[in-house]
């Protein structure tokens, strides 16, 4: 297996003596973001970052954190996650997250998979420069609710999973997906209400569709089904991927030598037009060597392929099926953890608290704490992103180190190598934002489904009345 965190652990020592400074800046080229984080690639020249990758917090542009939370660790959260030593005996947030990284999701998804980084000084001047460098290239919605928190005093460096470890001067082609797979299951827990059953059928990924397409979010509504991709078969796999072609949002981003060339930066994308199809087409000619118009045909089945062949998303689903009881029933026991009167509880009424409910709050404390630690790391591994990169495999090189594909449609053997990313550490705080957006997620789809039945019954009547 090819290891990108391999050079970065060896050079760790070396580098935590680096501290970048506001000459540094200029290093370092946007790459995308995400809700709380802005990624930022190396373009310079020191051999202790060629190769690498750094995040950014990011703070709302009204000075509070974007991931809206504290800079050290709740006393709860302390007790959450009390058997893991590393991430008790450090105050500060920022190296928890990279702790919870290294000691709970690796463990879970295989080291050989997951690069938890490491933490490198900067000065403020540094990040300041970097915020005014790379202002013209991120989304606008981005730019006016959030900013580089120049608060930080570190940032997490990475490898840069786009490309592959540099072993030779000479510079192979690499071509990168990155993969929001999203949760990979139905909930089956006898603790969603019965009006709240629809979740049992329909996928959390395409009701949430509904509701950002109401919101203004989304334009169109996504064809690609999670139960697909998860599926373990080559078919289904193979749509999934497609499906995540045509609609790409923020799911599907493609790279070449580190350089996006399909897909949002940070602030989705819009459908694939025959425009941006055929660039598409044209940008991999030095990679996939087959005809015209049937280059991404290709590489989607090269992607799909080694997705199933990998088999890295049964490991992903286990992590995501920690959450056994879904949000409906670990909200309870949140409120047993910080000792405060249960809202559900409340909202509900002494009349419709089953004894189901009732039970939640019978448990013992560690039970309680197992409940809401195993829906967190669930949730870490329903948002993650999994980043596969491809460079073609030359004849003479059949003692390469990493895992290979050979796709018969381009008569091309390909390296590959899989890993995931943006495998966040989930605060305790957001247990009640995360039962009100599932509320909300369900609702909207409940309306829209009722919307439409309205719609179909009208429409049947007119017709009925215009044949009379």
């Amino acid at each position: 297996m090819c290891s990108d965190g391999e050079q970065l652990k060896r050079g760790q020592r070396r580098d935590m003596e680096v501290v970048l400074e506001k000459k540094d800046a200029a290093d370092w080229a946007y790459r995308g973001e995400g809700a709380a984080n802005l990624v930022l690639a190396y373009t310079g020249s020191s051999p202790a970052f060629i190769g690498k990758v750094m995040r950014l917090q990011k703070a709302r542009t009204n000075g509070s954190k974007a991931s809206n939370s504290p800079t050290a660790l709740t006393a709860h959260e302390l007790l959450l996650w009390k058997d893991v030593d590393d991430i008790v005996a450090t105050s500060n947030k920022e190296l928890a997250c990279q702790l919870y990284v290294k000691n709970v999701m690796s463990p879970l998804l295989g080291s050989a998979y997951v690069d938890a980084g490491m933490r490198v000084p900067v000065s403020r001047e540094f990040l300041e420069s970097v915020e005014k460098n790379v202002i013209s290239q991120r989304p606008a919605s981005r730019v006016d609710a959030t900013k580089v928190d120049t608060q930080s005093d570190t940032v997490l460096l990475m490898s840069d999973h786009s490309l592959f470890p540099r072993v030779t001067q000479e510079v192979e082609p690499c071509i990168s997906v990155e993969i929001k797979p999203k949760c990979g299951f139905l909930p089956s827990s006898k603790l969603i209400d019965e009006g709240n059953s629809i979740k049992r059928s329909i996928t959390r990924f395409r009701m949430h569709q509904a509701l950002k397409f109401h919101d203004g979010e989304v334009s169109e509504y996504s064809a690609y089904d999670p139960l697909d991709l998860f599926s373990g078969s080559k078919d289904r796999i193979h749509k999934a991927i497609k499906d995540l072609f045509s609609t790409p949002q923020n799911n599907f981003r493609v790279f070449l030598n580190g350089s996006l060339i399909f897909g949002g930066l940070g602030g989705g994308a819009h459908s694939t037009n025959l425009a941006i199809g055929g660039a598409f087409e044209d940008a991999l000619k030095g990679v996939i060597q087959r005809g015209d118009g049937k280059r991404t045909m290709s590489f989607l089945q090269l992607v799909a392929e080694t997705v199933h062949k990998s088999g890295v998303l049964d490991r992903l689903l286990e992590a995501q099926k920690l959450d056994n009881l879904d949000i409906e029933g670990a909200i309870h026991a949140y409120y047993d953890i910080i000792s405060e009167p249960c809202m559900v509880c409340r909202e509900l009424g002494k009349e419709k608290v089953s004894q189901k409910y009732l039970s939640l709050h019978s448990m013992s404390l560690d039970e309680s704490l197992k409940m809401v630690k195993d829906f967190l790391i669930a949730t870490s591994a329903k948002d993650c992103s999994l980043m596969i990169s491809f460079r073609p495999r030359k004849d003479g090189n059949p003692g390469s180190p990493c895992n290979n594909l050979y796709l018969e449609s381009t008569n091309q053997s390909f390296d590959y190598k899989v890993n995931f990313i943006d495998l966040d550490l989930k605060h305790l705080g957001k247990m009640e934002e995360y039962y009100e957006l599932d509320k909300k997620i369900v609702s909207c789809y409940n309306q829209m489904v009722e919307t439409e039945e309205r719609q179909k019954k009208t429409a049947s009547t007119k017709a009925l009345q215009t044949a009379n």
